[in-house]
């Protein structure tokens, strides 16, 4: 059965003025159970994750200044949201998600985070709304407890992975691909093991084409025996924070390859959302769908 990650936590510990497009954390669970695409027993409530395997991905003079709000004025401005208890309960919370998700998929084969792909939160610090990194922490715990000697992190959000990349730079068990948007956030960007910068107004033609030819490549040369899809719709032509240039079916013609290459290859792979930022909340959900709908096609 898929299972996927879900907590109120995720929209209503947002400040006001954030709250949009971060409605979606409500509205995909209703939308997806509305239209028959998941039953209620598809989620689960994850819960507050514990030090150490937060420990174990970020620097433990960050964490204990993030969980005692006691960061720099500084720090708290490159993260963008106004510092709250309840904001790093979130973090805790999607991060517990997303390992129990790594659990599910092992069994599974697929698993699902409501949210999640917080890829630009460093070992030593945060930013761009990410404070803690939940697949880094997710493939650590997997490594560290021995249920996967080899992972592959399949970026796909319009933004690099620039703190995943940082993370794993000098860990071999762990590759990084992030391919993304070449003129996006972040202007300095990290080294991931491979990076695909992408040019303004990337077509689904052009995306499709360079993905389809470096995947298959991936797999058959690492042979992964765990994947991350960080599976962000920012890559929308309509995203006001992206500068590519895909439609709707594009972009689920992109999660289908991806899942339905985990799947044929055998591998397990746990999707945390990512961003979108279309200024339509209608087109951010019905993006979002159709990853939660292809998941249950190609896993059932």
């Amino acid at each position: 059965m898929l299972k996927i990650a879900y907590h109120p936590i995720y929209k209503h510990s947002l400040p006001e003025g954030h709250r949009f497009p971060m409605e979606k954390y409500d509205l995909l669970p209703r939308q997806l159970l509305h239209e028959g695409t998941c039953v209620q027993d598809n989620f689960f409530e994850p819960v507050l994750l514990n030090d150490s395997d937060i420990l174990a991905v970020h620097n433990e003079e960050y964490f204990q200044n993030l969980t005692q709000l006691n960061l720099k004025p500084s720090e708290v401005r490159k993260i963008g949201f106004p510092l709250s208890e309840e904001l790093v309960q979130r973090e805790r919370i999607i991060a517990d998600g997303t390992i129990k998700g790594c659990l599910f998929a092992l069994e599974h084969g697929i698993a699902m985070n409501i949210a999640g792909g917080t890829h630009h939160a460093y070992s030593h610090r945060g930013e761009a709304f990410c404070m803690l990194n939940d697949q880094a922490i997710g493939a650590k715990y997997l490594i560290q407890n021995k249920l996967a000697q080899k992972i592959l992190i399949v970026d796909l959000d319009v933004h690099q992975g620039n703190g995943t990349a940082e993370i794993f730079q000098e860990d071999s068990s762990v590759f990084t691909f992030s391919m993304h948007g070449k003129g996006n956030y972040p202007f300095r960007k990290e080294t991931s093991d491979l990076d695909i910068p992408l040019e303004k107004g990337t077509t689904d033609e052009e995306y499709l084409n360079q993905l389809k030819e470096i995947l298959p490549q991936l797999l058959e040369r690492l042979k992964p025996d765990f994947i991350f899809y960080l599976c962000g719709v920012d890559v929308l032509s309509t995203d006001k924070l992206g500068t590519l240039g895909m439609t709707l079916e594009g972009c689920k013609k992109r999660d289908r390859f991806v899942l339905q290459s985990c799947f044929d290859n055998g591998v397990p792979v746990q999707c945390s959302m990512g961003g979108g930022y279309s200024p339509e909340i209608k087109i951010i959900i019905e993006a979002h769908a159709n990853t939660f709908r292809l998941a249950q096609h190609i896993y059932t």
